[in-house]
């Protein structure tokens, strides 16, 4: 969340909404990114008008799928960070739920019925499992992939925005992040506004995943309601 509030600034300024895809992970300053040291931000985010979905409450990584339905998982944050363990499709499912509520909680907002799964690791059987409990799985264009947790040695903040202002296409999902621990020099907001003032100047505009034609109709059918906490 180093960056989080910077990303916010220039979002706003640029009057761009996304889809946040929320995990509580360690972070520099504050009790997680989804406790209450940060919920004023996710409130913010709210009111503005984005979207959040999930992206499991421990960032919990697939690692194999396993027989009778279970997954071979290893989360990087919660009580059992770094430890690898089996979990059912019900618990995996729960893992899912688990952020869902959390930022419901956070926002007073209801999550789009979506989930990412951390580094984009998935087989056919978890995103049928998590089909099964009413979330569909987002990944991103490969020219959405915007380099930001990639070495900035190898990988400038020039080169990745001369590359992505390249390369994207119209209807393409980008993904970036909120803070990456290993990036020596910050993706965010160096490449993030003149990305989003180039794309702008291609003739592109920006929308939640709520507008995609790829996820409207399964969010249509999927109606999720707020919990009690919520309320």
């Amino acid at each position: 969340m180093a960056v989080a509030p910077l990303i916010a600034q220039v979002l706003k300024r640029h009057a761009v909404k996304v889809t946040f895809f929320a995990a509580d992970e360690p972070t520099q300053v504050g009790d997680g990114s989804l406790g209450q040291h940060w919920a004023p931000w996710w409130r913010e985010r709210a009111a503005e008008g984005h979207a959040f979905a999930s992206h499991t409450l421990d960032h919990t990584y697939w690692r194999a799928d396993l027989p009778q339905g279970q997954f071979r998982v290893k989360p990087s944050a919660g009580p059992r960070a770094g430890q690898t363990f089996t979990l059912s499709a019900e618990q995996y499912c729960a893992q899912i739920q688990a952020a869902s509520d959390r930022v419901q909680t956070l926002t007073g907002h209801v999550p789009l019925p979506l989930y990412r799964a951390p580094g984009g690791k998935t087989s056919p059987a978890l995103l049928q499992a998590a089909k099964a409990c009413g979330y569909q799985h987002v990944g991103w264009a490969p020219a959405g992939f915007l380099g930001d947790e990639l070495s900035s040695d190898t990988h400038p903040n020039r080169q990745l925005l001369d590359k992505a202002l390249r390369d994207i296409r119209p209807g393409d999902i980008l993904m970036a992040h909120l803070g990456i621990w290993s990036r020596q020099d910050p993706w965010a907001p160096a490449v993030l506004e003149p990305l989003i003032t180039g794309l702008k100047a291609r003739g592109m505009c920006f929308a939640t995943l709520r507008e995609h034609p790829q996820y409207a109709a399964w969010i249509a059918k999927h109606p999720r309601t707020p919990n009690a906490a919520a309320r």
